[in-house]
Formats: structure tokens, sequence, C-alpha cells
């Protein structure tokens, strides 16, 4: 049973060499470790932070991406309403070249049907008062081949000859 209640001494220099040691390991180690300690807790803190201020400039970055697509989707939609009025005035603009040009070919063309018409009807014309003279000098030649027609010919025109 000695061992187990202890003598005053022997606590008194207990007391003393832990008193010591206390007075020892905060002179010297506490600090250290309180400052290590400070250190890991600004560093944690600083990479809360960090991890804060990247969380928010990946959502401005976010955000200004999604304005950005929006901004491009807006010009492409404006781009392709401008190339199809751009393409909507231009087969507008070909229609009507074409129709203005097809009334020129078609305008053109009466005029040379009509010109060739009238060509046409001249050189019969000419024709036919050639063929006219033709058949009447053949007619006169053949009636005139006889004196006797002659003369009977021409006593009918003076009886219808009236002088005055």
């Amino acid at each position: 049973m000695d061992l187990l209640i202890p003598e005053i001494g022997l606590i008194f220099w207990h007391t003393v060499s832990f008193l010591i040691l206390l007075f020892l390991l905060t002179k010297f180690a506490w600090k250290p470790v309180l400052k290590a300690i400070k250190e890991r807790e600004n560093n944690i803190q600083n990479a809360l932070d960090s991890a804060e201020k990247a969380k928010l400039e990946m959502a401005r970055l976010t955000n200004e991406n999604e304005q950005l697509l929006k901004q491009a989707r807006e010009e492409r939609d404006n781009i392709l309403k401008e190339a199809k009025v751009l393409k909507d005035k231009i087969v507008a603009e070909a229609k009507e070249h074409a129709q203005v040009e097809g009334a020129k070919l078609i305008d053109q063309a009466r005029r040379e049907i009509e010109d060739q018409k009238t060509k046409a009807l001249a050189e019969v014309k000419n024709q036919v008062s050639s063929l006219s003279l033709d058949i009447a000098r053949k007619v006169l030649a053949k009636e005139f081949e006889d004196q006797g027609k002659q003369e009977a010919l021409v006593s009918d025109l003076l009886k219808d000859v009236k002088l005055n």
C-alpha cells in the first residue's frame, strides 16, 4: 500500500517539476504551437476567401459569357434578318428587271412583226400590181391584135365620153 499513497516530498517535487515543465512549454513551445495554429487558421481562411472570390469570379464570368452568347445570338439573328431582306430585295429587283426586259423584248418583237407584216403586204401589193399589169398587158396585147376589135373599142369609149 505504500505504493498507492505518495509522500509529500514526492508530490512537492512532482509539482515543482510540472510547473517548471509548464513554464518551459509556455515560454518556448506554446507560442510557436499557437503561432503555427494561427498561421494554419489564417491559411485556411485565406483559402476559403480565395475559393469564395473564385466562386464569385466564376459566377461573374458565367454571367458575362451568357450575356456574350445572348448578344451573339441577337447579332446572328439581325444578320440573318438583314440577309433575308437583302435576298428578297435582290429577288424582287431581278424579277422587276426580268419583267422590264421581257416587256422590251415583247414590244421589240411586236414592232418587228409589224415591220415584217408591212413589208410583206407591200411586197404582196407590188407583186399583185406587177401581176395585174402583166395580165393587163397580155389581155390588151391579145385584144389589140385584131384591128376590128381595136376600132370597136375606140368607138365604144368615144360613145361614153361626152363632149362639152
